[in-house]
């Protein structure tokens, strides 16, 4: 095998920022399927606190990503 290429500091924010939405997209699914189950019951702080946590780390993700990209528009 050959050596890989070393990313690049926005290819690998960038896979951040899909990574980090395929995430709330899986949380999203799973909160419909607890609504599904349960009714439409309120799901409680617990059961929310993944899809809180996909949600901030793609916040963060697309602020780093713009961040990057934004900088780098001056080089």
């Amino acid at each position: 095998m050959g050596a890989e290429k070393p990313q690049s500091a926005e290819a690998f924010a960038f896979e951040r920022v899909a990574a980090a939405a395929r995430e709330v997209q899986a949380e999203s699914t799973a909160l419909k399927s607890h609504f599904a189950a349960h009714g439409g019951r309120q799901p409680s702080t617990l059961e929310l606190a993944p899809f809180a946590a996909a949600m901030q780390e793609f916040k963060d993700a697309r602020e780093a990503f713009d961040l990057l990209i934004v900088g780098g528009a001056g080089r």
